[in-house]
């Protein structure tokens, strides 16, 4: 009996990454396509199935291998018929994603936002491990979020649960936000956010810092370089990460509070940095959170990286189509 594949694509502004997984939640085959939004994006679905196609005909496999198509996308996903809302960077507003990839790959489909596909392949094969309540926390350019109910993704009426980057924070004023708002979690826990911070560190100083010696040797400031000078003891820097982590962790005990999850997971490129950003969030969520919350809920690090989506994307398909 031929062994079935599922395709997990994961939808980024600038790459496209796809996998072949078998149904065992295992990457079969993983690379990367450059995702074109030119003309609002009206050829990222054509690319997917050509991309998918070549690779088929490269491995000398037939597409009946495949059984269904799992994709996630920024924005927030109308999941009844697989359609986006709005994804500003793609140019797309009320898109048939779904239609279209159908109509593109002639596989079956279904669309999720791309955070929540995240947090289904942590449940599924990484740090949640088999988890049914759980909320991934993705921190990168942005601050994403996807909660896990019962082992079911939350959607909301319009499709935006989930969204904590955009929970609020800084209540006297604040950085402004990308979404319109001020003080959101986003603007001092993304990876931007945190180097602003830093940078308003540095200009406040009255003293030589670590950070400071190590701009003056012409290293750019980034949220990686922050948490290297705070790891090796800087105060400056260590002031920046302790700060970061409250936010996490204030921001994190009110989901805490509200889902009362098995286990929160964090991931992105910035949660790279470790225990040096864990440690204050954990320490901030237990002084916020309902007692009995911080008590039963873990915090820990994602471990799939940057297959979490592909994987969680699969998952998804192979959950709809029960295979």
């Amino acid at each position: 009996m031929m062994e079935k594949w599922l395709m997990g694509v994961d939808l980024g502004g600038t790459t496209t990454k796809l996998a072949l997984i078998n149904l065992y939640g295992e990457i079969i085959h993983k690379w990367e396509i450059s995702t074109d939004i030119s003309e609002k994006g009206k050829y990222i679905t054509i690319n997917i199935a050509k991309a998918i196609d070549a690779k088929l005909v490269e491995l000398n496999e037939p597409k009946s291998k495949i059984v269904g198509i799992g994709m996630g996308a920024p924005g927030p996903v109308k999941f009844v018929n697989g359609s986006i809302y709005e994804a500003v960077n793609l140019g797309w507003k009320d898109y048939p994603l779904k239609d279209l990839l159908e109509v593109e790959t002639a596989l079956p489909a279904v669309i999720d936002n791309d955070a929540n596909m995240a947090a289904l392949g942590e449940m599924w094969k990484g740090a949640g491990n088999g988890a049914k309540d759980l909320v991934c926390v993705t921190l990168g350019t942005g601050v994403g979020g996807g909660i896990i109910h019962n082992g079911q993704i939350v959607h909301g009426t319009s499709g935006a649960a989930g969204e904590v980057g955009h929970i609020t924070v800084v209540t006297d004023g604040g950085a402004p936000c990308n979404c319109g708002k001020t003080g959101c979690l986003e603007t001092v826990a993304s990876a931007t956010g945190i180097v602003r911070m830093a940078l308003e560190a540095l200009n406040d100083a009255d003293e030589k810092s670590l950070l400071q010696q190590k701009v003056e040797e012409g290293n750019t400031v980034t949220s990686k370089l922050l948490f290297q000078c705070a790891a090796a003891g800087d105060p400056l820097s260590k002031a920046v990460v302790d700060k970061v982590g409250n936010y996490l962790g204030l921001a994190l005990s009110h989901v805490g509070n509200v889902m009362n999850p098995d286990k929160i997971v964090i991931g992105g490129g910035v949660s790279q940095a470790g225990d040096i950003l864990l440690d204050p969030i954990r320490s901030a969520f237990g002084k916020y959170a309902f007692k009995r919350v911080s008590k039963s809920t873990k915090i820990s690090l994602a471990t799939l990286g940057n297959d979490a989506g592909v994987i969680g994307a699969a998952w998804l398909i192979k959950s709809q189509l029960n295979t």
